[in-house]
């Protein structure tokens, strides 16, 4: 029955994904907003909202480990996995922002900021705090700087087949499709996992962080293959900032969250390497297939380490 609900639930996730580009992009059209605006807030925190649920509810049931693994698994996820699938699947990738310059960056600062938490062995309601404060940050930052986007830089505007009243419902159905079929997808796939008696840490930095990663897959893979890249990339930036801070920080604000991190070091710094093989990335504009596979790489010998410590 788990293996029936996690394919049905893989079918709506990708329905409400396909739904919520159409919609996200006709919103961008209808206001000037640049895709990439689009991407990092408006999808970027709703494809979040399954890694937000998952960590609140492993919290809030004292289950640390899972909480905190999902973010972690999800953010080296999405760059290993959803970022390489858009190089990988992109005929052409020629994103009109300066992803280095005003972006990348912003996905470092958070991991950064996590790890200083953790040193002490707990992330306490006070970085939560400040984990979310630094979201309110980063959204600040990036409404300020759509701002300063010149007109031209933007696409026309088609009014002729825009409607609030058809694009509003299908937006909302969008959200709660790609919502829903991300957590069944996680329920199966994690009572899956326990029946084979999985350590919930692995639970939460494989199976978990994996389904809740697949709303960005997903969305990010659909934008790419439409030519929609600015959204794609926006998306995965997004969204790792919103795990680190928004997600994280509400988990930790339901309850302290303690953690043992000299017990996760492989996998603490698989994610920093994968941040800052972003920032590399982005600072060289290597928008390429074979930036792709070096990030599958990087992907393997994760799984790889993961699989062993089962």
């Amino acid at each position: 029955m788990n293996f029936l609900i996690f394919v049905i639930a893989m079918g709506v996730l990708i329905w409400g994904a396909d739904m919520l580009i159409r919609q996200s992009e006709k919103i961008a059209l209808r206001f000037n907003i640049p895709e990439f605006i689009i991407g990092a807030t408006l999808i970027a925190l709703g494809t979040s909202l399954p890694e937000m649920a998952a960590s609140i509810a492993a919290s809030a049931g004292d289950k640390p480990d899972i909480a905190i693994s999902n973010v972690i698994g999800s953010n080296i996820l999405n760059i290993t996995l959803v970022l390489a699938s858009v190089f990988l699947i992109a005929k052409n990738i020629s994103p009109n922002r300066d992803f280095f310059a005003k972006d990348s960056t912003w996905a470092l600062v958070p991991v950064f900021v996590f790890i200083l938490m953790i040193l002490d062995g707990v992330i306490s309601r006070f970085d939560a705090s400040l984990l979310l404060l630094l979201m309110g940050a980063y959204l600040l930052f990036l409404l300020q700087d759509a701002k300063n986007i010149p007109e031209e830089e933007l696409d026309d505007v088609d009014m002729a087949h825009f409607s609030w009243t058809t694009t509003i419902p299908m937006l909302i159905i969008g959200f709660i499709l790609v919502i829903a079929g991300a957590h069944f997808t996680v329920e199966s796939a994690s009572d899956i996992a326990k029946s084979f008696g999985i350590s919930e840490w692995v639970i939460g930095i494989i199976l978990i962080s994996l389904g809740t990663s697949l709303p960005e897959l997903v969305v990010s893979i659909s934008a790419a293959v439409k030519g929609k890249v600015d959204m794609a990339i926006g998306n995965i930036i997004g969204s790792n900032m919103a795990n680190t801070s928004v997600v994280l920080g509400a988990a930790a604000f339901v309850k302290p969250m303690p953690i043992e991190s000299f017990n996760y070091i492989f996998d603490i710094s698989t994610m920093i390497v994968a941040t800052l093989l972003l920032v590399f990335l982005t600072a060289n504009k290597l928008y390429t297939k074979s930036a792709g596979i070096s990030l599958v790489i990087i992907l393997g010998l994760f799984l790889e380490h993961t699989i062993q410590s089962i």
